[in-house]
């Protein structure tokens, strides 16, 4: 759940970071603070650790670790990682430090202070559990506007779902819910509206997902389905999965989850009162909206393209990621035999603007990422503008273009395999991949000229 053009500072202490090459490096004791020096040295001559370690010395910065291990970039060679405080003449050394090596980069969650760094951005899939509960707000944190700001009873169980998923880490089974007599029949209300709706506003894609979700993960107006069916059923479908979240997640931390797959789901639902308004995400949004779209593999890539994309990006970019996942993950509008259908989960999951957006002529323009980018939007109210993507495909090479021109002096690729990203930023690196993908090329043709 993402909390829209919001951000969040500061990092649990005492949790791993896990960088390029599979090494653990220990957090320092303010590790909002601290910046990672990665470094190959020209050569492998004797001293030359000494001779770093030197020039942090003459410019009076302090280490908190350093370790050596086998570069992933520089094949037969080693490379340095130095965990440093941002004190004494850190430009000054890191200038140095650059003329002694044939790779230098910097990794930092603060990394304002320095030009030439990167921000921090998880590594391995299990790295989420570093950011998942750095929340903006917590569950049983409502606004004096919401629904169910007077009702202890709501309140207390909003706190139990922040809870369960406060606790949660990756690789642990997804907490299992027993729902209320009156939050199953919120749901249902929900549930009964929006069935109605879907086979005339709804996406193919949608519509074809549907009763598959009905028949394997409990989808029904009596029963709120539980996001461990949905994670399975999705795995299988295109190795999505579900994670639970205690509250919202500034953009940038939502959107590194897609990267990986991963979806951050709230499960709490709303208030009573209203059972077809929600002034945040809730269970409803989530596996109505956001789960059935997740199953279909043009989506699940497109959604990927825009977590993979946001990966290091600096932040005036993670707001313009941020508002072309909006206008479309949340409010997207697709062309099917020349009429307009829904794709977005705030549509999708709200009655009301579902048939505001396909049946009041509200004002529509084509998807053009660049031109998405720039579109201020509300988070309270139907949206002003809708965009439309002729296809998934269409959309994700155009995010995949729009991508190429965020400023990071790297590339990304999600390996499926180890649930890991390579950070692609040196040519021997680059070289051994497109080797591998030839002779990926080659089984592909020898298997064409069989058929």
């Amino acid at each position: 759940m993402m909390g829209p053009q919001k951000k969040v500072a500061g990092n649990p202490d005492d949790v791993p970071i896990l960088m390029p090459g599979g090494n653990y490096i220990k957090v320092g004791k303010d590790s909002a603070q601290s910046i990672y020096l990665i470094f190959s040295p020209h050569s492998e001559e004797v001293g030359i650790l000494a001779r770093y370690l030197k020039i942090f010395e003459n410019h009076r910065v302090n280490l908190f670790h350093i370790e050596s291990r086998a570069s992933t970039r520089m094949p037969n060679k080693y490379e340095f990682v130095v965990e440093c405080c941002p004190d004494g003449d850190i430009e000054a050394a890191i200038s140095d430090i650059k003329d002694l090596s044939d790779y230098f980069n910097i990794i930092t969650r603060n990394y304002k202070d320095n030009k030439e760094s990167v921000p921090w951005f998880p590594n391995r899939i299990r790295d989420l559990d570093r950011f998942a509960n750095q929340i903006l707000s917590y569950g049983a944190e409502l606004d004096c506007d919401h629904p169910g700001f007077t009702d202890p009873v709501y309140r207390a169980r909003r706190k139990y779902f922040a809870d369960i998923a406060y606790n949660y880490k990756h690789g642990q089974p997804l907490p299992h819910v027993d729902y209320t007599k009156e939050e199953i029949d919120t749901w249902g209300q929900v549930f009964r509206q929006l069935t109605k709706l879907y086979p005339t506003h709804a996406c193919k894609e949608h519509n074809h997902v549907f009763p598959l979700l009905v028949q394997n993960c409990g989808y029904r107006e009596d029963n709120i389905p539980q996001l461990e069916d949905i994670s399975n059923f999705l795995k299988d479908c295109t190795g999505f999965t579900l994670r639970p979240v205690a509250g919202l997640l500034s953009s940038r931390d939502f959107l590194a989850g897609l990267a990986f797959r991963v979806f951050h789901s709230t499960q709490y639902i709303r208030h009573s009162s209203r059972p077809l308004y929600t002034p945040e995400p809730d269970v409803c949004h989530e596996v109505l909206g956001h789960v059935p779209l997740f199953a279909d593999p043009s989506f699940a890539q497109f959604s990927q393209e825009i977590g993979l994309a946001s990966l290091g990006a600096p932040d005036d970019y993670i707001e313009k990621l941020a508002t072309c996942f909006w206008f479309t993950v949340e409010y997207g509008l697709c062309r099917e035999n020349g009429q307009l259908k829904a794709f977005g989960a705030g549509l999708l999951s709200s009655y009301g603007e579902l048939k505001y957006a396909l049946e009041d002529k509200a004002e529509v323009r084509p998807f053009e990422p660049a031109k998405t980018a720039l579109q201020k939007y509300p988070i309270t109210e139907y949206q002003p503008v809708y965009y439309v993507a002729e296809s998934f495909e269409d959309a994700k090479d155009k995010m995949i273009k729009y991508a190429s021109t965020i400023p990071r002096g790297f590339g990304v690729r999600y390996s499926a395999y180890t649930q890991s990203i390579d950070v692609l930023d040196s040519k021997p690196q680059i070289e051994g991949l497109i080797t591998n993908i030839n002779q990926e090329m080659q089984i592909l043709m020898d298997a064409l000229k069989k058929l």
